[in-house]
């Protein structure tokens, strides 16, 4: 037997069968080092970068020992941001499918609280959230952490650096003393070992080398002057024209500024940085992550807890200080079996950091000449759109709109195929839909058919919903 199969783990064969579904076939370095510990019901501390499958490693864990018929929360997982929260969420459902009605709560800041007080008045399996707002619920005493058999601290590094280790003490606290603890981290330095000390017993450790392949992702290092930063990344963008780019600076006013450069150019580009409002951040990633915007400019901060699937380029705009940080930014492309492609901007005073990254990787980087970049022949790329535009619709979940209510309407009403329709985001009050940005128009235009409502009114379902396109060019 494969010793990296998951049939080689005492799961279920519904579970079994349901990752074979979801094209889960081998289990990552990670998932192999670290489950078989945690079916055993060790606590465990793992180190390993973000997009190394740790999700599926302690999701199993959890679905392993979870009860569907005890409608009480028996599992925890706290994490630094609400973005990473929604995906960690969302891949436990899709773990979770065999299992039976396994309900999965996700209790994050920057969204009101009465509809989360609600939901858990109706119960839940298993609360994904942020330390901020499960402090608050425990607070009101809408959550009962008394039931926990699990608890987990995803990307614990991430959460310390942000502040919330007095939230995540008072948490483990509301814990039973008798649980299983599994701790992820990406880096776990002394002063975080000595912090988390006291929330585990035994723990069996795992470390998962936060190197990267590099048949799987090139890295290019390109020396510019100060001044010549953001032209060089509208070259770099149209030399490799990759579909959709995370490009990292080190200060958000850069952020902005580049971002806006970009789109001065023909870029589909937008600006990530803290201190943006809620809304406007979950606008942005939706328009990201559907291909809406070719060009993501965002701080590390910002970044936290992103996971875009097919991300063609990493672009260090600026050299980062710190080695694991650098090691972490270009991690986010080429996961899975994809390639992927790290292009790293240099002033000479920046050198130094460049030197500690050929230290930390065992061996020098790649430097390329800007120049090999632009033939100065006229032949230059123009800059190409991103290839989907994005329909905002007022109504969402409340509203009872499904993915396939849009869908219906789109491939029916409005005449596309499903090809031209993209991805679906349905949240509480909103729903964000990808289109091909060729058929866009075509499709608003059969929605509106002879809507006496006005122009800015489309049909679904029999019901008029305001519309908008959202466009980051």
């Amino acid at each position: 037997m494969n010793p990296n199969s998951f049939s080689s783990l005492p799961l279920s064969s519904a579970c079994l069968a349901n990752l074979n579904l979801l094209g889960y076939y081998e289990m990552t370095t990670i998932q192999a080092q670290s489950l078989p510990a945690v079916l055993q019901g060790r606590d465990l501390i793992a180190q390993a970068k973000t997009g190394s499958g740790k999700t599926a490693a302690f999701g199993l864990g959890i679905l392993h020992k979870l009860n569907p018929s005890y409608f009480a929360v028996q599992a925890l997982v706290l994490c630094p941001t609400r973005e990473l929260a929604d995906q960690v969420a969302n891949e436990l459902r899709r773990l979770a499918r065999s299992a039976g009605n396994i309900k999965i709560l996700t209790l994050t800041g920057g969204v009101p609280m009465r509809p989360q007080i609600a939901s858990l008045e109706h119960g839940a399996h298993i609360v994904v959230g942020t330390p901020g707002r499960i402090r608050d619920h425990l607070g009101r005493a809408t959550l009962n952490l008394g039931t926990v058999q699990t608890l987990v601290l995803d990307e614990a590094d991430r959460m310390t650096d942000m502040g919330f280790y007095d939230e995540i003490a008072g948490i483990v606290s509301a814990c039973p003393a008798r649980r299983q603890t599994l701790l992820f981290s990406a880096t776990y330095p002394d002063d975080i070992r000595r912090a988390t000390a006291a929330f585990l017993r035994d723990p069996a450790e795992v470390t998962v080398q936060a190197q990267h392949d590099n048949s799987q992702i090139e890295q290019r290092f390109y020396e510019v002057g100060f001044d010549e930063r953001n032209a060089a990344v509208g070259k770099l963008l149209k030399h490799f024209k990759p579909v959709s780019t995370l490009a990292f600076c080190n200060t958000k006013i850069h952020c902005r500024e580049l971002a806006q450069t970009l789109r001065e150019q023909g870029f589909s580009a937008l600006a990530l940085y803290g201190e943006l409002e809620q809304r406007e951040r979950d606008e942005i990633l939706v328009l990201f992550s559907n291909k809406s915007c070719s060009v993501l400019v965002a701080t590390d901060i910002a970044a936290r807890g992103l996971d875009i699937q097919d991300l063609g380029a990493v672009i260090n705009v600026d050299v980062s200080k710190d080695t694991e940080v650098h090691i972490h930014r270009i991690g986010r492309t080429g996961r899975g079996s994809g390639q992927g492609l790290a292009l790293s901007l240099c002033a000479p005073n920046e050198k130094k950091w460049v030197k500690l990254i050929e230290q930390y990787q065992s061996g020098p980087v790649q430097w390329h000449p800007l120049s090999e970049l632009d033939p100065d022949d006229g032949t230059a790329m123009a800059p190409l759109p991103a290839p989907m535009v994005t329909l905002a619709i007022m109504g969402g979940k409340k509203d009872k709109l499904r993915p396939g209510d849009l869908l219906g309407a789109l491939t029916g009403d409005a005449g596309l195929t499903k090809e031209q329709v993209g991805k679906i985001n349905v949240l509480e009050f909103m729903t964000y839909v990808a289109l091909d940005r060729h058929a866009a128009k075509f499709a608003f235009e059969r929605l509106n058919g002879g809507n006496p409502l006005g122009r800015d009114f489309g049909n679904i379902k029999g019901r008029s919903f305001k519309m908008r396109f959202i466009d980051a060019a």
